[in-house]
């Protein structure tokens, strides 16, 4: 131990002799790339990503197929973050739109890994949504102050991981008892940014990046010119920095609508993704043409993906008690995220999706969802799921009680802070709870009793659930 002490104490004067040799600049930094290379914070993140990013490596290797090729992206995506950080160093903080241009690099490299979790699903799609949703933690180098909409860099790591733990989470418990492997990669995964990351911007980024007062101007994207007789379009929105489907916070509108049409002209050419129209196309000349409108066409129409027959889709406050989040089919990062504990959350219809909810509210109901997942910190009263079908509700906090109602598969994942939880459930199967069973993030799973035994004895029944041993 006193050995490797002198050593780091022996490389830290090593360190200040040769910036006192080189000079400091006046805008407080080193003069030149190499001298940046060596402040301490540079070299912690390389003391980060040997301490932590080894391990997931290895453990990517032995899996092999695109859980390999996710982490890559992961592990590509880290010192992308690291130049970013030296760059700033020298780099007088920009405008919004010398932001986006600034971290480019670092949003390609995201976009390549939320490219994988698209198209047909994959086997390993648990392993790339969570390396996919962890990356969003890297966000916090785009933190400029209280006013940019984002949570303090600490919080934004935490959060950010929130999101992720909840794949991450399907993945240990699908291999838990299969391949160790798997569940070795999910807990390395996690120890990359909590403890690693967030240890590391607590101790030298708590308030975010420190630009250069004095340094290089960071250049920004030259808009494009519209095209000859068009109306010149409003300036589009900031492109999404890690995700080509964003969140959908409960505080800001989608960007749609006409915002999209006039992105589309300001792209210069507007004809591109149109058809050639042929003489047989035309209404005249179609033989095919009846006054019948077909089943078919009716069918097609009302199978959209994006749109529930009961209404459509919803996420709003309600006179500023209730949060409404229905009818929301295949969306998996739906985020509430200006909650207090007087308003309530209500979930109907939804389906194929997953809600985030940060922060604690007074009560929680899912009605008449399927395969809907469900993310809360703490609950006043209850969360209550009723009439709903294969479900996933996880508790990072704490909730008096959970109750299950009329539902068939409903897996619960409890905290250490909400092992006091009391669960009633009702006219309800499939019924597992999981809870943590040590310091590495193993869980063990419960199955609730679904079939009862009632004995009449002593002048009255007495009901004990059936259990099964083997022979």
């Amino acid at each position: 131990m006193e050995a490797k002490l002198i050593e780091r104490l022996e490389a830290a004067v090593a360190r200040l002799e040769s910036l006192s040799a080189g000079g400091i600049s006046d805008r407080g930094l080193p003069d030149g790339v190499d001298e940046v290379s060596s402040d301490p914070s540079i070299l912690t993140f390389d003391d980060l990503m040997a301490q932590y990013a080894a391990r997931v490596s290895a453990a990517a290797e032995k899996i092999g197929g695109q859980v390999l090729d996710v982490t890559k992206l992961v592990l590509e995506a880290f010192p992308v973050q690291k130049k970013l950080l030296i760059e700033i160093k020298q780099t007088q903080k920009p405008d919004m739109a010398g932001l986006v241009e600034f971290l480019k690099p670092l949003n390609e490299v995201i976009l390549k890994v939320n490219a994988m979790t698209e198209g047909r699903r994959s086997d390993f799609f648990n392993h790339l949504k969570s390396a996919g949703d962890s990356l969003s933690a890297l966000a916090w180098i785009a933190y400029t102050g209280k006013d940019c909409g984002m949570s303090m860099p600490i919080a934004h790591v935490e959060e950010s991981w929130q999101m992720a733990e909840f794949y991450n989470n399907k993945v240990l418990v699908e291999y838990r008892n299969k391949d160790q492997i798997h569940v070795e990669w999910a807990k390395a995964l996690k120890e990359l940014y909590l403890p690693g990351l967030r240890d590391y911007v607590k101790s030298h980024y708590p308030l975010g990046p420190v630009w250069s007062a004095s340094g290089k101007k960071a250049s920004s994207a030259p808009p494009k010119a519209p095209p000859p007789g068009a109306p010149a379009p409003p300036p589009p929105p900031p492109a999404s920095l890690f995700s080509s489907e964003p969140s959908q916070p409960s505080s800001s509108n989608p960007k749609q609508g006409m915002s999209a049409v006039f992105q589309e002209i300001s792209s210069g050419n507007v004809s591109a993704g149109l058809k050639k129209v042929t003489a047989d196309m035309k209404t005249k000349n179609r033989t095919d043409r009846t006054g019948v409108v077909s089943a078919s066409g009716k069918e097609t129409r009302s199978s959209s993906p994006s749109f529930s027959k009961a209404g459509p889709p919803k996420l709003e406050l309600q006179m500023g008690r209730k949060w409404a989040v229905e009818n929301q089919i295949g969306r998996k990062n739906l985020v509430i995220d200006d909650c207090d504990a007087k308003q309530s959350v209500y979930i109907y219809g939804c389906k194929d999706s997953v809600l985030q909810i940060q922060g604690k509210v007074n009560n929680i109901t899912i009605d008449k969802c399927t395969k809907m997942g469900v993310v809360f910190k703490d609950v006043v009263a209850a969360c209550e799921v009723v009439n709903c079908n294969g479900v996933e509700v996880q508790c990072q906090g704490s909730a008096p009680t959970i109750s299950v109602d009329n539902t068939s598969g409903c897996q619960l994942y409890l905290s250490k802070d909400s092992l006091g939880t009391s669960i009633a459930s009702a006219k309800s199967s499939e019924i597992n709870v999981l809870v943590p069973t040590g310091p590495d993030g193993d869980w063990g799973e419960h199955s609730l009793p679904q079939q009862y035994i009632h004995v009449f004895k002593d002048g009255q029944f007495e009901t004990t659930p059936v259990s099964h041993s083997g022979a």
